[in-house]
């Protein structure tokens, strides 16, 4: 079964997707945060055959819920809402900083790894490696 991760922005939704053993998470791409985002999210995960969805909950560094949680939550609450699939979150916190470390050893034109699109989907297959990492 594939699963789906969403790192969860003001601008964006990072999105990565699992190979169908659940084993390798790969950056898929992001879409831009507006109306119906959710909706594209879950006709997304339909096409691509996904049947769990997984969002990077941003805990603070000492664990707390800040304003971009509370943000996150509401759009989880909003998937749920609509999704006939499981809804987890997990901590990503950290996940963007390490998303852009590994961009910036890839080597990857610099124009590239420094693209904010690019940079959320990996920060989502980040979230997503460790969810994975950790069902083993």
């Amino acid at each position: 079964m594939r699963i789906m991760a969403l790192d969860v922005g003001d601008k964006r939704v990072g999105i990565a997707i699992s190979d169908p053993t659940g084993t390798l998470a790969t950056p898929f791409g992001a879409t831009e945060r507006g109306a119906g985002d959710a909706a594209e999210i879950l006709r997304l995960a339909e096409r691509e055959g996904a049947g769990e969805i997984v969002v990077g909950m941003p805990y603070t560094l000492a664990g707390g819920r800040g304003a971009q949680a509370g943000k996150t939550a509401a759009f989880v609450r909003e998937l749920r809402g609509m999704a006939d699939i499981p809804i987890a979150t997990v901590d990503e916190r950290l996940s963007t900083a390490q998303a852009s470390r590994l961009l910036r050893e890839s080597p990857a034109k610099r124009r590239r790894r420094s693209d904010r699109a690019r940079v959320d989907a990996s920060a989502a297959a980040v979230i997503l490696q460790g969810y994975l990492d950790g069902r083993r």
